[in-house]
């Protein structure tokens, strides 16, 4: 029979767990917090009584942990020795340079590691639009190709481990940040009586940026700023009303004006009728 140990039962290693137990899976389950499993046995996972009996239950062992820091203290219970033969995947969340040298020390141990990057949210696991970024060495994904695809689809970028966690903090970068605006936007829309269900279409179609982003791509990688379509100076005395209307509803300002200051700082920097993509030269430092 199939089998896989899971590590970590948050939100997302229930939907892992569950997955496996769908797919008809053998599946170990360990939680610092026992009672999390609970609902995951009477499914018919095993729960394990310790991480030694969770790790020696399969060869496959998945990692849904909150940080590098966990992953490192649920590994410091168990020998060493137990490591040996198994394959992690690590679908934690931490840097680049955590996961390489998380790598580093499993290989140590005779283990190897597979650093992930899930894109979709727990109830996403399983869906056929689901995708997880993966690296690491492509022979031992492809022993487990069948086992990762249970949980979603493979992108995989290459033997760095440490590739999978840049491409997802890039997009965490992103998601956390388009969220934040989305929120403030809507924080000005309540304040001005405008409810979340009303301004929903309209939220929708301002955050489809398909269009800029497909636009800007491939000019910057041309290294093409021009301000032919658009313009920072433009952009501040737009962000400038956003600010004074955020103010005007009573609303916390603090992330307007921070987007503010990034493009006063494009503008000081001799930018001022280069287009917004010129920003990237001023966000590196240059």
């Amino acid at each position: 029979m199939k089998s896989v140990t899971v590590i970590g039962l948050g939100p997302m290693g229930q939907a892992m767990a569950g997955a496996y137990l769908a797919a008809g899976y053998e599946v170990t389950v360990w939680n610092r917090t026992a009672a999390r499993a609970d609902d995951l046995v009477a499914r018919g996972a095993r729960r394990a009584a310790s991480v030694e009996a969770a790790l020696s239950a399969a060869e496959l062992v998945v990692l849904s942990l909150i940080d590098y820091d966990a992953v490192d203290a649920v590994l410091a219970q168990v020998p060493e020795a137990v490591l040996a033969g198994r394959v992690l995947v690590n679908l934690t969340s931490d840097t680049p340079d955590r996961a390489r040298r998380q790598a580093e020390w499993l290989a140590e141990r005779g283990a190897v590691q597979i650093a992930g990057g899930v894109q979709v949210p727990p109830p996403g696991i399983g869906t056929p639009e689901a995708v997880t970024y993966y690296s690491g060495p492509e022979h031992v994904i492809e022993t487990h190709r069948s086992a990762l695809e249970v949980l979603t689809g493979i992108d995989y970028l290459g033997a760095d481990q440490g590739l999978a966690p840049l491409y997802y903090q890039i997009g965490i970068d992103m998601f956390w940040t388009a969220l934040a605006g989305y929120l403030h936007g809507q924080a000005v829309a309540e304040a001005n009586g405008i409810s979340a269900e009303d301004f929903l279409p309209r939220a929708v179609r301002s955050m489809d940026l398909r269009y800029f982003l497909e636009f800007y791509a491939p000019r910057i990688a041309a290294g093409n700023h021009e301000g032919d379509v658009d313009r920072i100076s433009m952009g501040v005395a737009s962000v400038e009303h956003v600010l004074r209307t955020t103010e005007a509803a009573g609303v916390d300002g603090t992330l307007p004006a921070a987007v503010l200051e990034v493009f006063r700082r494009g503008e000081a920097a001799g930018h001022g009728q280069n287009s917004l993509t010129s920003l990237i030269g001023v966000l590196k430092g240059r």
